[in-house]
């Protein structure tokens, strides 16, 4: 039995993944599976179990245009696959699905190029995307976040590079926090200044403060402070991961951030939430976990990626959630 898995969104997309490669090998468990991914998405999979290969699809390098998407459709028909999962909704990924030719290709009814698979599982919005996905294999099994948590897998190399970090800065668990003030999207975005509020307000309380995120996030004017480790482009995402799996809390917009640290049961994820609401599905799957949201307005949501801009130019849904609500929140987890 060969499967394959077509994924090539955002990191947190492929996070969230993870419970699906565990019921794929629950149901097949002979089955040598393949994953499909971007590069920065590979980096993520890695020293998972469940996986026998991970083939990166560079959309911008190797692949690009339909030059590339054909020539890794030839490979991968040479497989062989007897069965083809395709979460991404995307045009190019149900085309890719199609080239390999296998008997069973099955993704969303909604998807661009739905009509490529051979089997179409109904897009339902009611769920948290771990449920959708689990759907591709029929009914959803019972206590889902219980039986199909968020795995990823941190290597020695990893884990030691993390040493090295908390030896270096003297940290304990106990009470580090990491914060998460990046996004793509600039309306998912808390206000850096209130960002910084919050960090002043617990490096004054003597709490060490990890700051995370990519390169991008290195052009915020994150506040400075001897209690304050900056890790911003200075780490591979499964160091992230193992960062996280040891921060007592991470505040984090709604961004990949949270469904890296939902891997780890003993952290708690505090997710501000601003444009985007839970019921898009994209909320944290840990259940030690809270989203702080804005109920009420009647703009919410706006858009189900955020934009670059306010449509009513006011922003409430961000600035009506103050600094000092969420250091409350935060002292408060560190007291259990």
């Amino acid at each position: 039995m060969k499967i394959l898995i077509i994924h090539t969104a955002f990191i947190g997309d492929i996070v969230l993944s993870t419970p699906l490669l565990k019921r794929v090998k629950e149901m097949y468990p002979e089955a040598k599976i393949t994953y499909v991914t971007t590069p920065v998405g590979a980096t993520i999979l890695r020293n998972n179990p469940h996986i026998t290969e991970i083939i990166e699809y560079d959309k911008r390098g190797n692949h690009s245009g339909i030059k590339g998407l054909l020539a890794l459709g030839r490979r991968l028909r040479y497989e062989n696959f007897n069965m083809v999962l395709t979460p991404h909704r995307y045009l190019r990924s149900s085309i890719l699905s199609w080239l390999t030719r296998s008997p069973k290709r099955i993704g969303y009814d909604i998807a661009s190029g739905a009509l490529l698979f051979t089997d179409k599982i109904k897009y339902d919005k009611t769920k948290h995307e771990v449920e959708k996905l689990l759907s591709f294999l029929g009914d959803v099994p019972k206590n889902p976040r219980e039986n199909y948590p968020i795995e990823l897998y941190p290597s020695k190399k990893e884990k030691e590079a993390v040493d090295k970090i908390w030896e270096d800065n003297s940290l304990s668990s106990e009470k580090v926090i990491a914060i998460a003030p990046g996004s793509k999207w600039f309306t998912k975005k808390w206000p850096l200044e209130y960002f910084n509020k919050v960090i002043e307000l617990l490096v004054k309380d003597g709490i060490k403060v990890i700051v995370i995120g990519g390169k991008d996030e290195l052009f915020l004017n994150v506040v400075n402070h001897k209690n304050i480790i900056d890790l911003r482009g200075k780490t591979t995402l499964l160091e992230l991961a193992e960062v996280l799996k040891r921060v007592k809390v991470v505040l984090t917009n709604d961004s990949s951030p949270i469904h890296i640290a939902s891997a780890f049961a003993n952290t708690k994820i505090i997710a501000i939430f601003g444009p985007t609401v839970k019921e898009f599905g994209f909320f944290p799957w840990s259940e030690n976990s809270k989203v702080l949201e804005v109920n009420g307005l009647t703009c919410r949501p706006c858009a189900i990626h955020g934009g670059d801009k306010c449509p009513k130019g006011h922003f409430k849904c961000m600035l009506e959630i103050k600094p000092e609500q969420l250091y409350g929140e935060i002292l408060q987890e560190l007291k259990r």
